[in-house]
């Protein structure tokens, strides 16, 4: 178990539209870092990364907190290798997935200011079951980088490049993992021989059976050519069935860029389509997606027509309901349910290219009704979006 002295620059939580019987809290992320990335283990522990210093190339750290505290632990460093993540943009931040016995998964584009491949040339295949190929014409040779928390989970592990040949990261890619020991690192990058574009770009996943120690070769996720949008995030989840998920935006035509939701229910082996949310824009819009469970089901959360939104979906039949989303325009939502049945949507604001701007949300009741609760907050650094977490009595923090 991780020990040291407690974080406590951050401890104020800042309330929004202060009433009795609130239920979302803010909080500032540890240490004044930015993107931060949450989830809850069955135990209760609240798990947490972020990122620090240049955005062009800078580090990731976690920390926890144990249940019943009001304060993280004194973070760690995730990677090992000095500034190999990359904050500019948003969508490419670090992704954190817990797995068997809680264990903690993480996984970033290694597009920092140290993460050259040819730098690391002595590090090649480690510890992924292959060795590193030469790389394809292309010339986009940024590793995508995989950790996980150590047996005694007081550091985590040397970094490994999970892509073999699938290389061209641009926008995000995600990890998730399940309660049976199976993790999933995904990605989109061009089709090998590619020479359409973004239409011609696609869904990569390298699997692990064996809780990260090693990885199977990518391949991808389904044949349908639906493209993918390059400087798009997206978001992987392994639901406690072992399901697995992948939200991301496709782009099979310039103007056409749907959020499209995959659905595996076979450990990853094969991935069908099963929710696509039109969009017809000329642009890219720099989105990011986010998964979760509850026991009610699965909440996927993304941007369409410069609006947030969520869909419910049912675990067992894979129906998806309407999406559900408020009137304002945002960016970089996450959608979590509690044991009550209420729903909280957050987002980000008045954001854009290295600026920063609020952090806003809605409460939902479990009909989708928007309740009286909702507010917003500056404060939301550049580069950075909120992420939350559902305590177990119920309440919401938001940690931005």
């Amino acid at each position: 178990m991780i020990t040291g002295r407690p974080i406590i620059s951050f401890l104020l939580l800042l309330a929004i539209d202060c009433a009795r019987g609130q239920q979302v809290k803010l909080l500032r992320t540890p240490d004044g870092g930015i993107q931060p990335q949450a989830a809850v283990d069955a135990k209760g522990v609240v798990h947490l990364i972020y990122y620090k210093g240049d955005p062009k190339g800078g580090d990731i750290f976690y920390a926890r907190r144990e249940p019943g505290a009001e304060s993280f632990s004194k973070a760690i460093p995730v990677n090992n290798r000095p500034h190999t993540a990359m904050a500019i943009g948003t969508i490419r931040g670090a992704q954190l997935a817990l797995g068997i016995n809680g264990r903690v998964h993480v996984a970033w584009d290694g597009m920092g200011g140290g993460s050259s491949l040819d730098s690391h040339a002595g590090h090649s295949g480690d510890h992924t079951g292959h060795s590193r190929p030469a790389h394809e014409a292309s010339g986009e040779k940024h590793p995508l980088y995989y950790t996980r928390l150590n047996d005694a989970a007081t550091a985590f592990e040397p970094e490994r490049n999970v892509i073999t040949f699938a290389y061209g990261l641009d926008g995000g890619s995600s990890v998730a993992a399940d309660p049976q020991g199976n993790v999933y690192v995904t990605w989109h990058a061009p089709q090998p021989g590619n020479t359409n574009g973004e239409a011609g770009r696609a869904v990569f996943i390298a699997r692990s059976t064996d809780e990260g120690k090693t990885f199977q070769r990518e391949t991808p996720a389904i044949s349908k050519p639906t493209g993918a949008c390059g400087c798009c995030g997206m978001r992987a989840f392994a639901d406690s069935q072992g399901d697995v998920l992948a939200f991301y935006r496709s782009a099979y035509q310039m103007t056409n860029r749907d959020e499209t939701l995959l659905i595996s229910r076979n450990n990853g082996a094969d991935f069908e389509i099963a929710y696509s949310h039109h969009w017809n824009v000329g642009t890219c819009p720099m989105s990011t997606a986010f998964i979760s469970e509850n026991s009610g089901g699965i909440l996927a959360t993304a941007e369409s027509h410069g609006r947030v939104f969520f869909v419910r979906v049912d675990p067992k039949t894979g129906k998806v309901s309407s999406p559900v989303s408020p009137d304002r325009q945002g960016k970089h939502p996450v959608a979590l349910a509690n044991n009550k049945g209420q729903t909280l949507l957050a987002w980000a604001e008045d954001t854009g290219w290295g600026k920063g701007g609020e952090v806003a949300f809605q409460l939902y009741g479990a009909d989708n009704t928007p309740l009286a609760e909702k507010g917003r907050a500056d404060g939301l650094k550049p580069w950075s979006l909120p992420t939350a977490f559902a305590a177990p009595d119920g309440h919401f923090t938001i940690v931005y």
